[in-house]
């Protein structure tokens, strides 16, 4: 097994492996399939999304003996040296700006920009964190970035783009990533698990897919450190749970059951078995509240799960669904917005336990708050409880001589005359 991290392992080789980009990839490879390839380009989105690799793939793309190709032939010198475990190029020069993106680093950089590649089609600067360029740094690019040299690109990557100065932006074709889909990640993750031989339970890829938020090298980062520490029997979703920090089902559905009933010692009970399991107070918070957003979907939208509207397994789903169906639509809402203002407020909060009570507690006494949320909550409640108790009168058989279903009249409730 290499020792490699995991997104080092599967960092593409090529824009057809760059998953959930294709609003840039697309454009990209239209460009080299028309060999209008500009001198300048701006990278830029949230990190971990393939910024950087889609630079390398571009410079591959440019230098390839076949190229300008939009697909490179990985059989040439130039691919070799700039594939995913290649030595690389001296023609393809990479920088991080935050170590050298002084004024002296780009004067630098333009005097070595003129002297033609050594044995590439092209010589690319790659100028990564381009935000931590110093307004004399672009100054001092200015003039090779406007008019370069036939055997010059620039490729600059940053998660800022507005903190590169306008002078250079007007001068790029600027393209910005965005946050990988969690449908995409999640179906990404998968295969790189079959490919790792690794079996993985059901629930563990969507805790994933959460803490990488979008990023495909920190959802990769997460799924490896998993694997590092699975078992004969893989991936587990109480290891999972466990070594991410997240709440386990179980506690939420006990939770959202207490609320649905009103019972303030269920809910309480819950808070302590949250404390004394060392779970961490605001990521429970945060977890009923995830957990009451795909209530309030699944009241609004039945069938959520299907059109993939909420990222969980269909157990989960299922459950989910059954809970939903017992809250009016009125009490998920206030109960959604109290929760997240308590998560506000838990900010530095010194003592989390109160905290997470006095949530509780908001959300079990609708009738406490005059608000208009908190009547709707309550006319919730009435109506359920009618419903229920609707139920429960039909369900009593009748008295002897009665007829199944029969409803008496009001004369059946008028005073007995006394016999004469």
């Amino acid at each position: 097994m290499s020792s490699l991290a995991l997104y080092r392992r599967y960092r593409p080789e090529s824009f057809a492996e760059v998953i959930g980009q294709e609003h840039v990839t697309d454009p990209l490879q239209q460009a080299l399939r028309n060999n209008r390839v500009n001198h300048a380009y701006l990278f830029s989105g949230p990190r971990g999304c393939g910024k950087t690799t889609s630079a390398r793939i571009l410079a591959r793309c440019l230098n390839c003996e076949q190229g300008p190709t939009p697909t490179p032939c990985g059989e040439c010198q130039s691919c070799q040296d700039l594939a995913r475990n290649g030595p690389g190029s001296i023609d393809v020069i990479e920088i991080d700006a935050a170590s050298h993106g002084g004024v002296d680093d780009a004067r630098d950089l333009r005097e070595k920009a003129f002297f033609g590649p050594a044995s590439s089609r092209y010589k690319i600067y790659i100028i990564d964190e381009a935000h931590m360029v110093t307004p004399a740094g672009f100054n001092a690019l200015l003039k090779v970035v406007e008019e370069p040299p036939e055997h010059l690109k620039f490729i600059f990557a940053t998660t800022e783009p507005e903190k590169v100065i306008g002078t250079i932006r007007s001068r790029t074709h600027h393209y910005p990533f965005r946050l990988v889909p969690p449908g995409t990640l999640r179906g990404y993750l998968a295969d790189v698990c079959g490919r790792e031989n690794s079996p993985v339970e059901d629930g563990v890829l969507p805790l994933v897919v959460r803490a990488g938020a979008g990023s495909v090298r920190d959802s990769m980062s997460v799924m490896d450190q998993l694997l590092a520490g699975a078992g004969d029997d893989g991936v587990t979703y109480a290891m999972a749970t466990s070594l991410l920090g997240y709440t386990d089902g179980s506690l939420l559905d006990s939770i959202i059951d207490a609320f649905a009933a009103g019972d303030g010692a269920a809910a309480f009970e819950v808070v302590d078995r949250v404390i004394e399991g060392g779970n961490d107070p605001r990521r429970f918070v945060a977890d009923l509240l995830e957990r009451l957003r795909d209530l309030v979907i699944l009241a609004a939208v039945p069938d959520a799960g299907e059109k993939g509207l909420i990222d969980a397994p269909a157990d989960v789903v299922e459950r989910i669904q059954a809970q939903a169906s017992v809250f009016g639509a009125a009490e998920l809402s206030r109960a959604a917005d109290l929760v997240n203002d308590g998560l506000t407020e838990m900010r530095g909060a010194t003592t989390p336990r109160l905290q997470v009570e006095l949530i509780c507690a908001r959300v079990l006494l609708p009738a406490a708050y005059d608000d208009e949320r908190s009547l709707q909550a309550r006319l919730d409640r009435l109506e359920r409880g009618a419903s229920a108790a609707a139920a429960a009168s039909f369900a009593v058989p009748p008295a002897a001589g009665v007829p199944m279903g029969y409803v008496p009249g009001p004369e059946a409730h008028a005073p007995v005359q006394a016999a004469p």
